[in-house]
């Protein structure tokens, strides 16, 4: 039934690795089956028969497609079926994309879709490095034009020795989570979180993860030279090399003018009348010109970008190649919130709030790994003001989540522990202007915000992106600090974030086959450099250190520890008792397994009072010693009172006075405070109390 299917094998990192094509998806284009160990990757690549129209760009989806089923889980909520893709997806979908998007032809604009679904899960074999793995094969045994195959490699720091796609205990002690894409001779993506990684460790662990990928695309290259299709012819989508010439040579000295300023208002005030003018002047000679006009401005102003930056070393905002733009920080700007941070750099400007509440506020997450909550949480929003487009907000895209999961995994190594610092935290960057690297200004805005709200961070941390430019007979440079036009018209953003001590996170995105390892190691010792001058020259000018105590507007958290048994008599049953806590003082109160208890409120007192009523509820009576109480109940042979919520304890109308009483209400009534001694337990472990062995003994 199956006479096309063919199994492939291969030993990744002592784990097998098995591709299975021809038996199931037949109709994509590209498919494949893959196994890691027990992980399993459906990657299907399919593609229009014809190109889209209007448009002067590739139309590539990714989606990284995560069914609950893998791990043996029905999904949460009413519709019990998978929603919208999880953050974790969405990042995924996004590491991918990353490394394959640049090998497609430029001039292809027949849609192309990769569709990869998560079948099953092996916690020691990464599904996102088999589903890169498998997007590579599916694409590279496909008709559709694509200039594979790429490999991937998840690389672990342990013991200071890097390990090849680390299990689930091994990545628990990681110093690195390192994703590295690649072809035979240039490294493509680059994506890490780190423990403050040194630049050389981190340089070293890419390029063991390269030469490890080299093994693998042997594999791979086996697989395509077995079950490949030939790639299908394509009508090219490129300018006419005569007219971009002839516009080029019309409106070249008018666009030069126009670019030459560190003003981006200006620039754009200047584009205008230029485009106008061209319009007008070709519309009859190039009737399409209406359409193509925006592809054209582009590809006019990055031929004068290029050209300053390779030949003559400009830049357009007349700064040197490892000059950084002009830089400023301040931190308390909102008077209510717990802590913000105004990091400048040029015209990019970001703005970073940062939130304080109980651990109960942490982010509960659904997906399948192990990770059920964090307690850090980083949101980044752009407008269309920040960019002088007048758009309306829409709900966080790709970017968005993309640049927010940037930003967090950059400030997560230098956080204070749960013990140390027992708060959740959110940030949110809001982006009031952008001209590039707005998402290494939310680290750095990050680091102020955080020591504004009296965050006890380790160390600051800064961010910082460097560029590329590459001329076809293989030189290059680089660049620190780029803005938009540099990322729009260069081949690199290198976005690297860390401490004095080491690296904190990378991202690097490509628009050319990849790197070598001589410009990788010039990025990291560029972006170190200037990481280093904002931290010194920046960051702690406009904040020394993290301020001693939180801000008066944030919570007031009161940590104590009780015996694990107590427990159920703080929550009550029902949670009568934790809920009248709650509802006398204000409180917020949060309690774990251990005995744990996280008390926070909008101020000491009532933190403290919630306090005082806990540890009422806990403490064991001391036989002999007074307590005061309320008198809850009377019967005729004594007064309940109690002396802690919940606990009560009756006194013997014997033991209400020295002197006889003939009647309990003669001496106290249901409210009365009063003075007692606990004399011990009975039989039955009740509580004996006595008014009178606490009265004065001249009573």
């Amino acid at each position: 039934m199956f006479e096309n299917y063919k199994v492939f094998e291969y030993e990744y990192a002592g784990r097998p690795l098995k591709v299975e094509v021809g038996k199931v998806a037949g109709l994509a284009n590209g498919s494949c089956m893959i196994h890691y160990g027990e992980t399993t990757i459906l990657a299907c690549a399919t593609a229009s028969a014809k190109p889209r129209d209007g448009i002067d760009f590739l139309p590539l989806s990714v989606d990284y497609d995560e069914k609950m089923y893998s791990v043996g889980k029905i999904p949460g909520g009413f519709l019990r079926r998978e929603g919208k893709p999880s953050e974790k997806a969405v990042l995924t979908s996004r590491v991918i994309d990353r490394p394959i998007r640049p090998l497609f032809p430029k001039d292809l604009r027949n849609d192309v879709a990769l569709t990869l679904t998560v079948m099953s899960v092996d916690p020691d074999c990464s599904p996102e490095i088999t589903a890169m793995i498998g997007a590579s094969i599916a694409l590279s045994i496909s008709d559709i034009p694509w200039n594979g195959p790429i490999g991937g490699a998840f690389i672990g720091l342990v013991d200071g020795k890097p390990v090849l796609n680390p299990t689930a205990e091994q990545e628990k002690v990681s110093d690195l989570q390192l994703t590295v894409a690649a072809s035979e001779k240039k490294v493509v993506m680059i994506e890490a979180g780190a423990n403050e990684v040194a630049d050389d460790v981190m340089y070293d662990a890419i390029m063991f993860a390269h030469e490890e990928i080299k093994k693998l695309l042997v594999f791979i290259n086996e697989i395509i030279a077995t079950v490949g299709k030939p790639k299908f012819d394509y009508p090219s989508c490129e300018l006419d090399h005569d007219m971009f010439d002839k516009v080029f040579a019309y409106c070249e000295k008018a666009v030069m003018e126009a670019l030459d300023t560190d003003d981006k208002t200006v620039r754009d005030a200047k584009m205008q009348p230029i485009m106008d003018d061209i319009l007008a002047t070709f519309s009859e000679e190039y009737p399409e010109m209406d359409v193509i006009l925006p592809e054209l401005i582009y590809k006019i102003q990055k031929k004068i970008v290029r050209r300053w930056l390779l030949v003559d070393k400009k830049r357009v905002d007349g700064r040197r190649m490892d000059q950084i733009r002009p830089l400023a920080a301040e931190v308390g700007i909102l008077p209510r919130t717990h802590g913000t941070g105004l990091f400048t750099r040029g015209q990019t400007q970001v703005l970073t709030i940062a939130t304080l509440g109980p651990l109960s506020d942490s982010q509960m997450l659904e997906g399948l790994d192990d990770e059920t909550e964090k307690r850090y949480m980083h949101h980044y929003n752009m407008p269309g003001y920040s960019t002088g487009e007048a758009k309306a907000i829409r709900s966080p895209g790709r970017r968005e989540i993309g640049h927010g999961a940037l930003a967090e995994r950059s400030l997560v190594p230098v956080l204070p522990s749960k013990e140390e610092f027992p708060y959740a935290m959110r940030l949110v960057s809001e982006v009031v202007s952008s001209n590039g690297s707005t998402s290494q200004a939310s680290v750095c805005g990050s680091t102020l915000a955080l020591m504004d709200a009296g965050v006890p961070i380790k160390a600051p941390v800064a961010g910082i992106s460097c560029g590329l430019i590459t001329a076809e007979d293989g030189s290059w440079d680089t660049m620190i600090d780029i803005q938009g036009l540099e990322d729009f018209y260069g081949d690199m953003d290198f976005k690297v974030a860390g401490t004095h001590k080491g690296i904190t996170s990378i991202q690097m995105d490509l628009k050319i086959d990849g790197l070598t390892p001589e410009i990788i190691k010039q990025a990291l010792e560029t972006t170190h450099a200037g990481r280093d001058y904002i931290i010194d020259e920046i960051i702690l000018k406009a904040i020394p250190a993290p301020r001693a105590e939180i801000s008066k507007y944030a919570p007031k958290l009161i940590t104590m520890k009780i015996n694990p048994d107590k427990i159920r008599d703080v929550i009550g049953s029902g949670g009568k008792i934790i809920q009248k806590i709650v509802a006398e003082t204000g409180a917020k109160i949060d309690i774990e397994d251990d005995g744990t208890v996280y008390i926070l409120a909008v101020n000491s007192a009532a933190a403290n009072e919630a306090k005082g009523i806990i540890d009422a509820i806990v403490f064991e009576p001391v036989e002999g010693c007074c307590y005061t109480g309320t008198v809850t109940r009377i019967i005729p042979i004594g007064a309940f009172v109690e002396i802690a919520p919940g606990k009560e304890g009756l006194v013997h109308i014997s033991k209400l006075d020295f002197k006889r009483v003939e009647k309990v209400e003669d001496v106290v009534d249901v409210g009365d405070k009063v003075t007692v001694k606990f004399l011990g337990f009975d039989e039955k472990g009740r509580i004996n109390l006595s008014r009178k062995d606490a009265l004065p003994r001249n009573n």
